[in-house]
């Protein structure tokens, strides 16, 4: 049977964190749609201003939305330790969508000395994971679903060098690609260890495809609107599926009972774009062994013990 956003059940009584909820983007469309199954959604993101933007939106949609709002920048290690101290009001989380991230930036570092690409897309949700750990235990059925990529695929290796260290050109998608591989790293070591100590918590990942939204353009030109950004954004959106689509496998991966280590992605165009459905990924993205090493190195550089 295809999966449709149709059959998404209700979802009342459970508290769900969405990072990354621009408005139009996957992150919107995924709060959007668990909002409408009754969830209490909270909306993690780093601007205060765009998070009420899309809080407006999903309430336009969905008046009596059940909706919470934290301040969380995924590129500094200090907010996220903010966020996930102000998170511990929430009480039992039941799922965390590590959906934010950065696509394809030109080359800078974070206050913390990291390359944004990585700090963003991996050490950042890496860090917020293990803070909030404690409430997904707490919950008795937690999971957390991390938005990965096909851009897996383009890696190359695995990004298991210092976090300070350089070497060579920087080349903005490979890193990117790295990235993406390290979301699915994360994901099989983290299940892993949640299996090992017997914890009611599951880690899975998902990915949109092809899905039209402003992240491209973000990431090559900090802008979505103007000039050549436009051209960027609409061009993507002209040959894409829309953003709602996207969100479906993260949807799917969020509410159906689905294995640990499980990967979602669309099911037609070679994972382009369709309906969801459980999905491969590459040689790389299986190596347990660098699954391993990437989390020794992400505890060192985030100063982390998972508990």
């Amino acid at each position: 049977m295809t999966w449709n956003v149709a059959d998404l059940p209700d979802q009342s009584g459970r508290t769900i964190v969405v990072t990354g909820p621009t408005l139009g983007g996957l992150g919107h469309h995924t709060a959007l749609e668990l909002a409408r199954r009754g969830a209490r959604v909270v909306l993690g993101g780093r601007t205060p201003a765009k998070v009420e933007e899309t809080a407006q939106a999903i309430r336009a949609e969905v008046p009596d939305a059940q909706l919470d709002a934290v301040h969380l920048d995924l590129a500094s290690l200090a907010s996220v330790r903010a966020a996930a101290a102000a998170a511990e009001q929430l009480g039992p989380i039941d799922v965390l969508v590590n959906n934010a991230g950065v696509m394809a930036t030109p080359y800078s570092r974070t206050a913390d000395g990291l390359e944004l690409q990585m700090a963003t897309n991996h050490f950042g949700p890496f860090l917020l994971t293990g803070l909030l750990l404690p409430q997904l235990v707490a919950s008795g059925d937690g999971r957390v679903v991390t938005v990965s990529s096909l851009m897996h695929n383009i890696a190359g290796r695995a990004p298991l060098a210092g976090p300070s260290e350089e070497s060579g050109r920087y080349q903005r998608w490979r890193v990117y690609g790295q990235t993406k591989l390290a979301n699915l790293l994360f994901t099989t070591e983290l299940d892993r260890r949640l299996r090992e100590k017997e914890l009611p918590v599951r880690a899975l990942a998902a990915h949109p495809g092809f899905a039209g939204t402003h992240l491209a353009a973000n990431g090559q030109y900090g802008r979505s609107r103007g000039g050549i950004a436009s051209i960027l954004d609409g061009t993507i959106r002209a040959v894409s599926q829309p953003a709602a689509a996207g969100a479906w496998p993260t949807l799917m991966a969020v509410t159906e009972d689905l294995p640990g280590d499980t990967f979602v992605g669309p099911g037609r165009r070679g994972q382009m774009a369709g309906p969801p459905r459980v999905v491969g990924r590459s040689k790389l993205a299986q190596d347990e062994a660098a699954a391993q090493r990437l989390w020794d190195l992400s505890e060192r550089t985030v100063d982390l013990t998972y508990p």
